[in-house]
């Protein structure tokens, strides 16, 4: 039996460059899978793979990122049914939207559902807000089977596989009021004709709930069947076999890159379908061998750079590990908005990168500092041995040097990482580096205080390494002889000198 990791909530701190990206990659590829591979391309595909099955979500935080993104909030949404304006409706956060994905796993995911070429429908089984049709979708997920409304006409004769004859039928049945004559276009036409002669078995149906949602996935088992009903609505019928549902519905975008329409049944285009996530969702709710279930992650870039306690809201509370649903202080707190009672799933990790270069880890929340585990991950000279070799400059004694001076004029935590010169393979790309990344990122380390920055590089006294130390002349009236002091200009030289990288050997 595979036992489920235990909640994670980790954050990576360190100065710019020292790999928090790809550990990161790392941390949630092994949370989801047990397992993560080391070679860096492999990993990095199946990062991406579990990213588009929803499994690992990412989020950047930044001064004005609210609660309202984060969690829940109310957000201005086109009002439906003709009707002209919008208005306010809930909409799930980031964190919300992955928490409600990995409570509503039931298994381990590991089921070998594709989708292939199947031809996937949208469907309506009833009104999503009309309370009085809430049965027939409850129904239809009880019987296995889906429904469409429309005439009280059994499509069942081999006449109606020609659209002009269900045309005619529907002539025949007459008009209610408000309805224009039945045409090839018209929903009553439509509708009928692609559920009885379009959809097949094995393929795939939708079941929406309004147009921003979906609520329920199935595979079509059998053919069409006409069972007619007192009501003597929805008598239309297909066997279908329920893969996943929810009855609270999840957002369409997780696996469509459109809205839904009005119209009660149509064909998805599968250039628009997430066929990932889709694959993902129907999985997540097969059948459990006894394996733990799905595990999540969410990474949140820069988690300090937002106003923790105005975005995490009660979330500081509940991701404490033994307050998660199924842990032994449970808890459940009423969202803002919704109303709705709501726990973060043990099976949902959170990992957090830092750079402390941005601001100090001293400041960060103290709340959020008892939740999470802090992982340093400081610069690794010895990990440039093999750049080295290639670009023949010993990189490792240029970085331990380069972050001994940066300490004893800054700190520690305004270091340079080692990952700025991992993929130089010649001279020219440690040139580059240091001229586009590292002298720049001194210069901000040090508010353009060149001398400074001269220090590190080793050009303090005009040695003309990397930067040329020109004096300025005084203006009238200042006498550098009477104790002024002198000033100069720095210039990033091109080239560098010629003995720029001797200091380092």
């Amino acid at each position: 039996m595979n036992h489920a990791p235990p909640p994670t909530n980790l954050i990576l701190y360190g100065p710019p460059g020292t790999g928090k990206t790809y550990a990161t990659a790392r941390e949630a590829v092994l949370l989801c899978n047990g397992s993560a591979s080391d070679n860096r391309a492999e990993l990095m595909a199946e990062y991406a793979r579990l990213a588009a099955a929803g499994r690992i979500e990412l989020v950047t935080f930044h001064q004005s990122y609210s609660y309202e993104e984060f969690v829940e909030g109310l957000r201005p949404v086109q009002s439906e049914g003709g009707t002209p304006g919008f208005h306010l409706s809930r909409e799930m956060g980031t964190f919300r939207r992955i928490a409600r994905r990995a409570e509503t796993t039931t298994g381990p995911g590991t089921e070998d559902f594709k989708v292939e070429d199947r031809q996937v429908f949208k469907m309506s089984i009833g009104e999503a807000a009309n309370p009085d049709d809430a049965h027939l979708f409850e129904e239809a997920l009880r019987g296995g089977y889906t429904l469409l409304g429309f005439n009280d006409i059994d499509w069942s004769d081999a006449r109606f596989e020609n659209r002009e004859a269900i045309i005619e039928a529907c002539q025949q049945h007459g008009t209610e009021v408000g309805e224009s004559e039945p045409t090839a276009m018209s929903g009553r036409v439509q509708c009928p004709f692609i559920f009885r002669n379009w959809m097949q078995a094995n393929d795939l149906v939708i079941v929406s709930k309004g147009n921003s949602l979906f609520r329920a996935i199935g595979l079509v088992t059998g053919r069409y069947e006409y069972v007619p009903n007192e009501s003597g609505t929805y008598s239309h019928r297909r066997s279908v076999q329920w893969l996943w549902h929810d009855r609270a519905g999840v957002s369409v975008d997780e696996i469509y890159a459109r809205g839904f329409s009005m119209k009660s049944i149509y064909l998805l285009t599968h250039d628009d379908l997430n066929i990932p996530a889709l694959e993902r969702y129907i999985a997540s709710q097969q059948p459990s061998t006894g394996g733990a279930p799905e595990q999540f992650v969410l990474i949140i870039d820069e988690i300090n750079r937002a106003n923790i306690s105005k975005v995490f809201g009660e979330l500081i509370t509940l991701l404490e590990p033994d307050k998660r649903l199924g842990g032994l202080n449970e808890l459940k707190l009423k969202l803002p908005y919704s109303k709705e009672m709501f726990g973060v799933p043990a099976n949902l990790h959170v990992i957090g990168t830092m750079n402390t270069a941005d601001r100090s880890i001293a400041l960060l929340d103290t709340a959020l500092r008892r939740r999470f585990e802090f992982r340093e991950m400081m610069p690794a000279p010895e990990l440039l041995a093999g750049a080295s070799a290639a670009t023949g400059f010993n990189l490792v004694k240029l970085l331990s040097t380069i972050n001994s001076r940066i300490e004893y004029l800054f700190d520690r935590e305004h270091q340079v990482g080692h990952a700025y010169f991992m993929d130089c393979k010649s001279p020219s790309d440690v040139d580059g580096v240091m001229r586009q990344r590292v002298i720049p990122l001194l210069a901000e380390y040090f508010y353009e205080d060149w001398t400074k920055v001269a220090a590190v590089l080793g050009d303090a006294g005009g040695e003309g390494h990397f930067l040329e130390r020109i004096v300025l002349d005084p203006p009238a009236g200042f006498d550098v002889n009477d104790g002024a002091e002198p000033r100069y200009r720095w210039i990033v030289k091109t080239p560098f000198g010629d003995n720029s990288y001797s200091q380092f050997q």
